[in-house]
């Protein structure tokens, strides 16, 4: 702290550097060996007090997403369609709501174009 002599100064900052390196390698060693630690079991280690509720609620989230589903087949319009996909808050609603509309827009094509066949054939 108090030294004049460079040499010495030089000495004091090699040990801190060198202090300093090893600490970096326990920490980084320490990180390793929880990183890679083996799981217990066959099952994902989850948080045992949240574990019911997020499985619930997951539950909850595939019936709404599967009483959607249903619902959007009895949707023949592409505007109702859009005004739900406006409304949708979820990204799985969205993403439902969005393969719905393109379902009914193909469908839309290829009527469209069956009765230009049937025309053209006239």
């Amino acid at each position: 702290e108090a030294t004049l002599d460079l040499a010495e100064r030089r000495r004091i900052r090699s040990a801190i550097r060198e202090l300093q390196r090893q600490e970096l390698e326990r920490d980084e060693e320490t990180l390793a060996s929880k990183r890679f630690r083996p799981e217990r079991s066959s099952q994902r280690q989850d948080d045992k007090e949240n574990w019911p509720q997020s499985q619930r609620l997951e539950e909850e989230q595939q019936a709404a997403l599967a009483a959607l589903s249903e619902q959007l087949e009895a949707i023949t319009s592409v505007e109702e369609l859009k005004k739900l996909l406006r409304a949708a808050g979820e990204y799985e609603e969205r993403k439902l709501i969005r393969a719905a509309i393109r379902k009914l827009r193909a469908e839309e094509i290829e009527a469209a174009t069956l009765a230009g066949n049937v025309q053209s054939s006239r």
